[in-house]
């Protein structure tokens, strides 16, 4: 005879949601975004559409004595033309902080992506089911993190027993933002990318807008962040802007200040926390634009080439070391009125003895082991004692509480 007892739909609202900037209501249910309606509004890069709209960081957060839990979700899978299947994206299970349980949801859309000819095409498909079982009959925190690699659209929520909202913990709110390094890339789950982890160490709320290929200096992105509540903020600014070959140097330092600029006009005195790029050999001093190296690419091999002329830095082009010591001066010249301002070079999260024991395997992008060893640095130096988050180099934060949905 079954002891199971029957499973209930709980109703999906956005305060059982974490880590997100917005959330859609849709025919089905809810759809997390990582960029206010007014900046998705403003932009015209179907890149970037992409990224915000995967839901890095976020989770689904409740408490309950549930010793089954399944949650119905319509995610939409990226298929690159030419390229082998990606994997299908990680759900991570979390009970009271601790990592409990993993499933995948196969199906879904599909968004095909003709990297040669800069398309997207996207099909329909039908929902599927995660489910966790076997949990503990216990009053607990469960946390379901979403992949951070898949747009995932939240359909139904069902457990064996009541749902009620998480506790506020009260931990600060650490809002970061930055390349697809910080959004994921080829970390092995959504608990797993660097921000993620370096949260988890440092005891604080993420909200993370790490944007592949979009981090640009965007200025609706830096009111999306101006906007959102915040106790801690970092912008991890450099590679994208090298590899879109987007700007000079003469448009670059400006465009930084004013990035920070409209960030300050939200969070005064939160500490900000400048972080430079980490080592990435292609682009130390060879300019963008980026591209996929097409003969490893027909070989079965996604990897990345550097295409511009190191000569072309003395007429004004980026590489990454132009762009440190920019970055750098920048925040020199700043920290003489903003005190609360801070500066790391990337390369202390993953610098040139790290590049020989963990090359970037498509030379452009971290793997899963140096993920986890970038959150470790991050969190050692930036909520240290002395740190920028840390007791002494972190105070002065303008209480800017809250969850970021």
């Amino acid at each position: 005879m079954s002891t199971e007892h029957p499973l209930t739909d709980t109703p999906l609202t956005v305060d059982l949601l974490r880590g997100a900037l917005d959330v859609e209501r849709t025919a089905r249910g809810l759809l997390p975004h990582r960029l206010p309606e007014r900046a998705r509004t403003q932009n015209n890069d179907p890149q970037l559409a992409m990224a915000e709209a995967q839901p890095s960081g976020v989770r689904l957060t409740f408490r309950t004595r549930a010793t089954v839990v399944e949650l119905d979700t319509l995610p939409t899978k990226r298929v690159y033309v030419g390229a082998p299947p990606r994997p299908d994206g990680v759900y991570d299970l979390l009970v009271d902080g601790r990592l409990a349980g993993q499933a995948t949801v196969a199906g879904g859309n599909t968004l095909t992506i003709d990297m040669a000819q800069g398309t997207f095409e996207q099909t329909a498909g039908e929902p599927g089911t995660v489910r966790f079982d076997g949990l503990a009959d216990t009053l607990k925190d469960v946390e379901i993190w979403l992949p951070h690699n898949e747009a995932t659209e939240l359909v139904a929520l069902r457990t064996d027993a009541p749902v009620e909202p998480a506790v506020d913990a009260g931990r600060r709110v650490w809002l970061h933002h930055g390349s697809s390094i910080s959004h994921g890339s080829d970390a092995a789950s959504p608990t797993a990318t660097w921000p993620a982890r370096a949260a988890s160490l440092g005891g604080v709320e993420l909200i993370n807008l790490g944007l592949g290929g979009s981090a640009l200096l965007d200025p609706f992105t830096a009111r999306a962040i101006r906007d959102a509540p915040a106790d801690l903020i970092s912008v991890k600014i450099g590679i994208n802007v090298v590899n879109a070959d987007l700007m000079r140097v003469r448009a670059f330092a400006p465009a930084v200040h004013g990035f920070l600029d409209t960030i300050r006009e939200g969070h005064p005195t939160a500490p900000l926390l400048v972080v430079s790029p980490i080592l990435c050999p292609i682009h130390e001093d060879t300019p963008g634009p980026c591209a996929m190296d097409v003969e490893a690419f027909l070989a079965g091999t996604v990897r990345f080439k550097a295409t511009g002329d190191p000569a072309e830095r003395a007429a004004g082009k980026l590489t990454l070391n132009v762009i440190r010591d920019e970055l750098a001066r920048v925040v020199k010249q700043r920290q003489a009125d903003d005190p609360h301002l801070h500066h790391l070079d990337g390369r202390d999260l993953y610098g040139e003895a790290d590049s020989a024991g963990l090359p970037l395997p498509d030379a452009l992008h971290p793997d899963a082991a140096t993920h986890r060893l970038m959150g470790e640095r991050f969190a050692a130096l930036a909520f240290a004692a002395d740190g920028a988050f840390g007791e002494r180099g972190g105070r002065g934060g303008d209480g800017g509480r809250g969850e970021g949905r």
